[in-house]
């Protein structure tokens, strides 16, 4: 279940500060950092419509990616900040953090519901209300999963589904210390009326 480990390539940028940056984003770049680890930060260029493309597929925050820099050995880091224009929303700086294998970190993983036409409450017109599309877990670096899943089969009107009755994948836990809602099923509007008058 664990996820590949994508490439993001970036290269090295000369001189720090505002200048330096400014300068990167006339070139058609992001500036950008690399920190943690035990070494020195160091800044990057990540061209801008590479990095708006990997933006736009979604998941960026929660993806582990293997980063080469011409001339530095390839790193495995995750983002942990886009910075973006206020007016434009496009992406302006962004922060990686340098990870072991064995780090624990926290990300947000998107959930999958799957079993839809396996739900009697969904068939007989429910709604599914999703609380939270995306749960924050304590993952090992190594194995990141790419969602976790919930089981929608012999769900009903008024059942709610919470995160201990999901099965999460090995050596992943929820970063929040109770057993919060992820999701329920709402019979349709005049199913409940009916049911509230008798």
């Amino acid at each position: 279940m664990a996820r590949e480990i994508p490439d993001l390539v970036a290269e090295v940028r000369t001189g720090t500060g505002k200048g330096a940056a400014r300068q990167a984003r006339r070139e058609g770049n992001v500036p950008g950092v690399i920190y943690g680890g035990g070494k020195d930060p160091l800044a990057i260029n990540i061209n801008y419509n590479y990095l708006l493309k990997r933006l736009k597929a979604g998941r960026f925050l929660s993806t582990l990616f293997n980063l080469k820099v011409e001339g530095q050995p390839d790193v495995h880091v995750v983002c942990r900040g886009v910075q973006r224009d206020v007016v434009k929303d496009l992406p302006t700086h962004i922060d990686f953090m340098r990870l072991h294998d064995d780090s624990r970190i926290n990300l947000f993983i998107h959930v999958e519901f799957v079993n839809h036409d396996a739900a009697p409450g969904l068939k007989r017109g429910g709604t599914l209300t999703v609380v939270r599309p995306e749960v924050e877990l304590e993952v090992t670096a190594s194995d990141i999963p790419s969602h976790i899943t919930v089981d929608l089969a012999g769900k009903t009107f008024g059942d709610v589904i919470h995160i201990n009755d999901v099965v999460l994948p090995a050596g992943a836990k929820p970063t929040i210390d109770r057993n919060f809602v992820i999701a329920n099923i709402t019979a349709p509007t005049g199913l409940a009326a009916a049911a509230e008058e008798e």
